[in-house]
């Protein structure tokens, strides 16, 4: 199990890896294409979209053939994808891409979490949140990679090529230690429709609540450090850095926290970290004080995700579970921020960041149900 969990483990480093180094090259991108920051954030859009219509269905393909099989050809698709994006001549070949893109990217990411929950079940141990820690460093390393590559103006087509080759390659020597997570689970006749129960849409709510506050944070923390805060653009690029640090030490911490609280005793602990993090974040009237409240509202919120995930995987459908869990996190982060933005129209982006809070007391409301996975099921 601990050789399923290092495969796993590069598996996410690999994916996280791919999408820091699109990030990084955004700027490039718009340069490249000569598009307004609207025009590209309807491309964007698109992105999301293929990854919402592709992650319901994910499920389904697991059980069928395996998260080994799926991850192998996603990886493989997602690589040649991203190689097409420096490719493309205008927006709209940009949007079309991207939406392939979000295609094979979330339905990879679902594959990868039924494999991670899988192995956690077998081993008994709770290692999902270092599954997500890798990702958030595979996105570092991405990032960094892409801000030498455009120190050194290398183009985005080789650029993205040679990063593709190289996560395909570690995603492949990840596959290696994969195991079937399909061994012994009980075989469900394709006429027999599930229903999704209220203690997985709980587990739903419970990841609805924690990725709003989480996209919130990286479409709006620097912004208001910036123009509410009157922090240098420096200064508030620094906020958000503590934020994305203090996620991913959490998430790597997230396996002994879980074992000395408990998997909802951790989540709850979470909940009130992330409503003294936003408060203290708009609140406090020293920047040192900010500072430290994006560290708390990172720290909080870092192992809501997980956590979900490894609870919709011990229901009696785990695949289908897992793929719909995701999907609700992916959507929350894809409806959240312009939800957050469009408040702040009305009362100000200060205030409306402090509605969070409210969504991190839900996190702590709703820690329970994580504990209670079992119950959690999709009937049959």
């Amino acid at each position: 199990m601990r050789r399923a969990a290092i495969g796993t483990a590069l598996v996410f480093t690999a994916s996280g890896t791919l999408l820091g180094t699109w990030v990084s090259r955004v700027p490039a991108v718009v340069k490249h294409l000569d598009v307004t920051p609207g025009e590209l954030g309807r491309a964007l859009l698109a992105l999301g979209i293929g990854s919402l219509v592709s992650m319901p269905l994910t499920g389904h393909i697991c059980r069928r053939i395996g998260s080994r099989a799926w991850v192998a050809v996603m990886s493989v698709t997602a690589a040649l994808v991203l190689g097409c994006v420096g490719l493309t001549g205008d927006l709209w070949e940009l949007g079309a891409v991207l939406f392939a893109l979000g295609l094979v990217y979330g339905s990879w990411d679902v594959a990868m979490n039924v494999q991670g929950s899988a192995v956690d079940r077998l081993a008994g141990r709770e290692w999902m949140p270092r599954y997500h820690a890798c990702w958030s460093l595979g996105s570092i390393a991405g990032t960094a990679l892409g801000s030498l590559a455009a120190r050194h103006d290398v183009s985005i087509g080789h650029h993205f090529t040679a990063v593709a080759i190289g996560a395909t390659a570690v995603t492949w020597v990840g596959l290696a230690f994969y195991i079937d997570e399909r061994t012994g689970q009980t075989a469900v006749k394709a006429a027999n429709r599930a229903k999704i129960s209220r203690g997985l849409l709980l587990i739903g709510a419970l990841t609805l609540c924690a990725t709003v506050i989480e996209g919130a944070a990286a479409d709006w923390l620097p912004l208001y450090l910036d123009t509410g805060r009157g922090l240098s653009e420096a200064s508030a690029a620094l906020g958000f850095t503590v934020f994305a640090t203090a996620m991913t030490v959490g998430r790597f911490l997230g396996t002994p926290v879980a074992a000395w609280l408990g998997r909802a005793g951790a989540v709850r602990a979470g909940g009130f970290l992330g409503i003294a993090g936003v408060a203290l974040t708009v609140l406090a009237p020293w920047t040192a004080l900010t500072y430290g409240g994006a560290l708390l509202w990172g720290a909080g919120v870092c192992l809501v995700f997980p956590a979900a995930v490894s609870a919709a995987g011990e229901t009696d459908r785990p695949a289908e579970s897992i793929a719909l869990v995701t999907t609700i996190g992916y959507g929350s982060i894809l409806v959240g921020p312009p939800a957050v933005g469009a408040l702040a129209d009305v009362i100000g982006l200060g205030n409306a960041l402090l509605t969070l809070a409210v969504l991190a007391a839900g996190v702590a409301l709703l820690a329970p149900v994580v504990t209670q996975a079992g119950k959690a099921s999709i009937a049959r």
